[in-house]
Formats: structure tokens, sequence, C-alpha cells
């Protein structure tokens, strides 16, 4: 199987090559450049008629699109160490915190940089009082998020999992946007600090 990827910043593929990371799991890699619009390309929508990135081709040529899809796809192949838990509950709460991270956080993240940056402005059509409208909404979701973690190590409990490797890629990626952490918010820095500096976040 392959990885048809797109480089930093983009955070999607990195959800999926940290996890993979995490796993051991070594998987080749097919560079998608998102500046040449290569994933909007008729040969790639074949395999993914949105036209993102990432997708898991397997060797039989079946497709697997979404980034929290394909890993839970590597999840089954390889358990080990599991990452979206380990039982029911905690599969529940891995779950509920990576749709919390991506509905709270990844969600103004997005509509800033769709509708404010620079960059897209030149493929999408943009409303920037609305973008800039979602940098408090970012700062906020910030804040909520540092609360949360007051008293934990990690997004959803004590283990590392899916929903810190989301969080991470999410926060990174509102960085590389002008999104920045609050400068008071403690917990959430910690975290960064922390999760940041696994071998796997480099991926």
């Amino acid at each position: 199987m392959k990885l048809f990827n797109s480089a930093m910043p983009a955070p999607n593929p990195r959800r999926v090559r940290i996890f993979a990371a995490e796993k051991g799991v070594d998987l080749p890699l097919v560079e998608v450049s998102l500046m040449k619009r290569e994933h909007k390309s008729d040969e790639y929508r074949q395999k993914n008629s949105l036209g993102q990135t990432p997708i898991l081709e397997l060797d039989d040529g079946e497709v697997i699109a979404e980034s929290v899809s394909i890993c839970r796809y590597l999840e089954e192949l390889y358990p080990e160490p599991p990452l979206f838990g380990r039982n029911a509950l905690e599969r529940a709460q891995i779950d509920m915190w990576l749709r919390r991270v991506e509905f709270v956080l990844m969600g103004p993240v997005g509509n800033f940089w769709r509708h404010a940056h620079p960059f897209t402005a030149k493929v999408v059509t943009q409303f920037k009082d609305f973008g800039e409208s979602n940098r408090d909404q970012a700062a906020a979701a910030f804040r909520w998020l540092d609360r949360e973690l007051a008293g934990r190590e990690f997004i959803a409990g004590n283990d590392f999992s899916a929903a810190d490797i989301t969080a991470l890629c999410t926060v990174d990626f509102a960085a590389f946007a002008g999104l920045e952490m609050p400068e008071d918010a403690g917990n959430l820095r910690a975290w960064h600090a922390r999760v940041s500096a696994r071998p796997s976040a480099a991926a």
C-alpha cells in the first residue's frame, strides 16, 4: 500500500504520517503537490473525486480517503500501540475528543485559512470579514482546550491517542496560518511541548 501525501503544512496528510510513525509502519509516499494543484487533476480525481489528500491506495488498487478512516484501517492492521483505545469506553472517549477538536478548533482554523489568508485568495472566493471573525473563535477554542487539559497529560486521558495527533496537526497548522496559541494557555503549551517532542511529530 502507498500513501498519496502532501507536504507540510497540510494537516491531514500529516495526521496519517504521525499515526503510521507511532505504529512503526513505513508507508511509501507518493507526493501530490497542492501548490501545483495536482490534487485537482483528472488523474488524481479518478482516485478521489473530491480532489483531496491524503488517500491510501492498497495493493489491489482499492482506495481509502479521509485521514481518520485511513488511521482506523491502519489501527485494524497494526493494533499496537492502540491509538483509538483499548476498550469500548476509551474508544468512545477518543472518538468524542477527535470530533471536538475537529469541530471546535479545526473548524475556525480552516475557515480563517480559507477566507482570510492571502495564499488561498488565489484559488477560492474569500469572504474576508467572515474569515477574520474566526480569529476570535480560534482563540476561544485554544482557551477551551487549555482548560480541558488541566491535570491531564493527553487530550483523551492518560495515553497518547489519535485525538492528540489531530490536535497537534491543527495547532501547528493554525500557527502556520497566523493563529498562535494564547500566551496564557499554559496547559495547552505544555501539552504541545510534550507531543511535539515525540519522534513521530517529525513525520
